[in-house]
């Protein structure tokens, strides 16, 4: 068996965009007609370009390859042009392209990924959905009201979730990190206030930051937060250095949380040996592939940490998330968008089965999912926008606030 044909898919995500403004699907191809499909996460180029990364990874390294040596193509994207570094855009690629693999894999098999990487540890997954404004709600305006977003969290809690994420804590700048302003810090703890008093104890409070912060400024935030017990304090300064995150997780009681930005056991290492993290938030469309996750994982238990995978983009890579969540011991909860209802439902011919709080683990072959190509096709992206983008200045707390003043 082997592979002969790459196709990409730029899907634009229609309002209300939950999940970013596109999606980056890949489709191999074998030349029995197996088809593996994967989810590139990379919003370091326009989708254009990467689109072109993916095209010449194939040629250059997969176009009449076996799929199933997945070791194999790693270690020569990893190290592709002189490298051996972990490159975000590289790995974006390479994992979308790894991803495709495991399903054509599992295909021929007849087995799901999870049954292939040590098998079924959970039947259910937990997961947690942030706090989103309603498709007729002014989002500028729901993001800055801590009662809108109480409501919204007790609402969420009657549908079933049990832990809820939000980020109230002002803007982040490709200058970062900065110090919180106290304007910021009193938005913070009022979201966590009024969240807590809604919820009580039956949901988690996630708090989301950006790595905006310096570390002395996220420990001033930290806090400030502990009476509100969250779970997690996600990625409070730029995931650069581990080293001052570990001086932030050292000196709070709430478990500091990051992962989304890093790629490879590498980066991952770094944040387990200097205790900057327990809880680990991979991305598999960017962290390196399924297996490099698999790998993560593994080490992660070692110290005692656990995973929670990470999800700003499309039902590919959520599809991904619950394989590896499925056979990880050490998972601690998934995150999803809203209830994988809406457009990222609608892209796959059978949806991912949500139900009272959890996602339900698939054990067709491979991925447990099919891309609607139809559906893909009629939504193409035609923007020129990064998938995400973070202030271009130097953060001016009236000019660049993402929320009007209090007070």
């Amino acid at each position: 068996m082997k592979l002969a044909s790459l196709e990409t898919f730029v899907v634009g995500n229609p309002p209300p965009g939950f999940g970013g403004r596109y999606f980056i699907f890949v489709k191999l191809a074998t030349e029995c007609g197996i088809v593996g499909y994967g989810e590139i996460y990379n919003a370091t180029f326009g989708p254009a370009a990467v689109t072109c990364m993916a095209e010449d990874f194939f040629v250059r390294y997969l176009e009449g390859a076996d799929p199933f040596a997945i070791e194999v193509f790693f270690r020569k994207a990893h190290g592709s042009g002189f490298s051996q570094r972990p490159d975000p855009s590289v790995m974006g690629v390479t994992s979308g392209l790894e991803m495709a693999m495991w399903d054509i894999v599992g295909k021929a098999l007849d087995k799901p990924v999870h049954a292939l990487l040590g098998g079924k540890v959970h039947e259910r997954l937990r997961s947690y959905t942030y706090l989103y404004p309603q498709g007729d709600e002014d989002h500028v305006a729901f993001y800055a009201d801590a009662d809108r977003s109480a409501e919204r969290a007790a609402a969420y809690v009657e549908e079933g979730f049990t832990a809820v994420k939000f980020d109230p804590a002002g803007p982040y700048s490709v200058f970062g990190g900065h110090q919180p302003t106290l304007d910021d810090i009193d938005r913070s703890v009022r979201f966590c206030a009024r969240i807590r008093e809604a919820v009580g104890n039956r949901a988690d409070l996630l708090f989301g930051t950006h790595g905006q912060f310096t570390p002395s400024g996220a420990r001033r935030l930290a806090k400030r937060l502990e009476p509100y017990d969250p779970l997690w304090f996600e990625e409070p300064v730029p995931p650069d250095m581990p080293e001052h995150m570990a001086g932030v997780a050292a000196t709070t009681s709430i478990p500091v949380a990051t992962g989304e930005r890093l790629c490879t056991k590498w980066e991952f290492a770094r944040v387990l040996r200097s205790g900057a993290a327990s809880i680990l938030q991979m991305n598999l469309g960017r962290v390196g592939g399924i297996l490099e996750a698999k790998k993560i994982a593994g080490m992660a238990e070692a110290y005692h940490a656990q995973i929670a995978p990470h999800l700003y983009c499309g039902p590919i890579v959520a599809a991904a998330n619950i394989q590896l969540s499925a056979c990880t011991p050490n998972f601690l909860i998934l995150e999803s968008i809203r209830r994988f209802d809406g457009f990222h439902a609608s892209l796959l011919k059978s949806p991912l089965r949500w139900e009272n709080g959890y996602v339900v683990v698939p054990d067709a072959p491979g991925l447990g999912v099919e891309l609607d190509e139809d559906v893909a096709g009629a939504h193409p992206w035609t923007g020129d926008a990064l998938h995400l983008e973070m202030t271009q200045t130097p953060v001016d707390p009236v000019r660049d606030a993402r929320f009007p003043p209090t007070g």
